[in-house]
């Protein structure tokens, strides 16, 4: 299944919001995050669907940044990375190792690297995030709306920072304030975001509440539901198509 929505857009007097505390949300639990061990099995059910996956080359060539969830590095994007570069994309890993889950530290670090293939490419860049990527990426193009032509996101929290997570422990548990974090990436909505984003999630995400990867204030956000886990968002051919959709259009 494929869904497709979009945030409603505010007339011209109405100003962006930004996201309040989302007592109704939980991130997800046990049961739920025991969904992600179905991976295995989800890939033998995708077999068929290999075969559906554009053969072509695309319309147009993008340059295209892959930003990592949490925990995770390069590697984890390697087959979307193999399949946009088999249909003609310029793709380039973000070129700082395992996602630390350092917002503030990583932010800080992108734009020169944003920069350079601005620079290399002779235009804007598209961002592809996975997870906490999709959140750093979401951030960039909101710093650096100049220099990203269109974001796509994979089961990436926009409210709530990890509070919404299953690695809400682990911040916890290092001495992070969750409350405190929520606070600040709801003051982000106050610079609003000027490039386009695709959104996608899952109601079966076992490791980031899916309520909490839906952005009701960014009238710039398209939202697409799928039907797989957070660990097969990044090699669902389903998924891999609805990206190579996106970087197509405008």
């Amino acid at each position: 299944m494929v869904r497709a929505t979009r945030s409603s857009h505010p007339t011209r007097r109405t100003r962006i919001r930004r996201p309040g505390a989302q007592e109704s949300i939980v991130a997800p639990g046990a049961r739920v995050a025991l969904q992600e061990l179905r991976l295995p099995l989800d890939t033998l059910r995708w077999a068929p669907q290999w075969l559906s996956l554009l053969r072509g080359q695309a319309p147009t060539q993008r340059t295209l940044l892959l930003l990592p969830g949490f925990g995770a590095g390069p590697r984890s994007m390697a087959l979307l990375a193999g399949y946009l570069r088999r249909v003609g994309h310029q793709v380039h890993d973000w070129g700082l190792g395992t996602n630390s889950g350092d917002v503030p530290t990583l932010l800080a670090a992108l734009p020169d690297r944003l920069d350079r293939l601005v620079q290399r490419g002779g235009g804007p860049v598209d961002l592809l995030g996975w997870s906490l990527g999709g959140y750093l990426a979401r951030e960039l193009a909101r710093d650096q709306p100049a220099c990203v032509r269109k974001v796509v996101t994979l089961g990436s929290p926009v409210i709530g920072g990890p509070r919404f997570t299953t690695v809400a422990p682990w911040y916890r548990a290092r001495g992070h304030d969750l409350a405190q974090l929520e606070r600040e990436v709801a003051e982000r909505f106050t610079t609003p975001l000027r490039v386009p984003v695709t959104a996608v999630y899952s109601k079966r995400d076992g490791v980031v509440a899916w309520q909490a990867c839906i952005d009701h204030w960014s009238p710039q956000v398209r939202h697409i539901e799928v039907s797989e886990t957070h660990l097969g968002l990044g090699f669902a051919p389903r998924v891999l198509g609805i990206v190579a959709s996106e970087l197509d259009s405008d």
